[in-house]
């Protein structure tokens, strides 16, 4: 099944010869993954970037069945963005392949490779310093951006969304706009 590939542009205009470009190199993704269903593109131009190297943004977002990548690079060139973001993905893709498909030629059992991922996991969870425990109270988007601002959280702000009844995730992007993870069990 191809992926569906979404471009979304602000600050620029999207010609045909750039859609054509994106859609061709983002299509084949699903040879490096056939999990892929769907790719988000983010195109724009940053006139506020400091250096003029980094005026050129792409922003690629593959989702599928298990599988979340994103990556984002910034050039001069916007094709150069896109080539930079593709190649980006296509590492992550690899290392989502390496952890997920390993090799067993050695004639080990799946039980067996997954006993010993799973005391590392537990080993990896040693690692975490510090847990915290809040209550999530129902509210609205506008009241999550509220409670962001009226308790100074620059980064992020948690909240359980009354209107859709899940959990959202509210952040500041890096050109100082906000931005908004819902949720999903799959």
């Amino acid at each position: 099944m191809p992926i569906a590939v979404n471009i979304h542009v602000r600050e620029m205009e999207l010609d045909n010869r750039l859609k054509e470009y994106v859609e061709s190199r983002v299509s084949k993704l699903d040879h490096y993954l056939n999990i892929l269903d769907e790719a988000d593109v983010d195109l724009r131009h940053a006139p506020t970037a400091r250096s003029v190297e980094d005026r050129q943004v792409a922003q690629l977002t593959v989702r599928g069945k298990g599988a979340l990548l994103r990556a984002e690079e910034r050039t001069a060139d916007i094709y150069a963005s896109v080539d930079a973001v593709l190649a980006k993905i296509q590492r992550q893709i690899d290392k989502y392949k390496g952890r997920r498909w390993r090799a067993r030629g050695d004639g080990r059992k799946m039980a067996e490779i997954l006993s010993k991922e799973s005391e590392k996991a537990i080993e990896d969870a040693d690692q975490i310093a510090s847990r915290k425990r809040f209550h999530l109270v129902p509210m609205s988007e506008a009241e999550a951006i509220e409670q962001m601002s009226l308790l100074g959280y620059e980064d992020f702000f948690i909240f359980y969304n009354g209107d859709t009844s899940e959990v959202n995730v509210l952040y500041r992007r890096f050109d100082g706009t906000l931005g908004l993870i819902e949720s999903e069990v799959v």
